[in-house]
């Protein structure tokens, strides 16, 4: 999934320039309403482990996940991690925990493939981006420790909660600036 993914993320920043932000930001707010109320209806959903398919059609189907979440991440970034999760969640039947674990995996792909893209053309600030680094690098330990004791049910408030919370950066974002 992270090969797909860094491709993606390649061709989802190559086109960054070309495509304005505000155009993806009212289908974002939509689309992250419709994640935040699927999963609050679905109380057991990622609760458990429950593959959907076979080895080898999950291997396709995270492929193109992979594929499609690297072009989202690389061209505009709000909330790929929220899609990735709720994708193997609701797609191929991880749990919250396995799901979030696996989007962190798939998320540093994404974030070398917009590098790399971005470096090519000088459009980085490397100061800032290195302390932002740090800083992800931090939260991502303390929460990874939190997930691992909370498990799933713990993993789902907390994406619910990022998800609401994404949900009003976004809007306001789009619909008061």
């Amino acid at each position: 999934m992270m090969v797909p993914a860094f491709a993606g993320s390649m061709g989802g920043a190559a086109l960054a320039a070309f495509v304005p932000k505000d155009f993806f930001k009212p289908f974002i707010v939509f689309l992250l309403i419709l994640v935040a109320i699927y999963t609050w209806r679905k109380p057991e959903l990622g609760m458990a482990e429950n593959l959907k398919f076979t080895h080898k059609k999950r291997l396709v189907i995270v492929g193109l996940i992979g594929l499609m979440i690297g072009f989202y991440d690389g061209i505009f970034g709000p909330g790929t991690g929220t899609f990735l999760v709720f994708f193997l969640v609701s797609t191929i039947g991880y749990a919250f925990l396995k799901a979030s674990a696996t989007a962190k995996l798939v998320n540093i792909a994404t974030n070398a493939g917009a590098i790399l893209s971005f470096q090519l053309t000088g459009h980085i600030w490397w100061q800032l981006g290195l302390l932002l680094a740090f800083a992800n690098v931090t939260g991502a330990i303390i929460g990874s420790r939190l997930a691992i004791k909370g498990g799933s049910p713990l993993v789902r408030k907390v994406f619910l909660a990022v998800t609401f919370l994404l949900i009003t950066r976004v809007a306001l974002d789009t619909f008061i600036s």
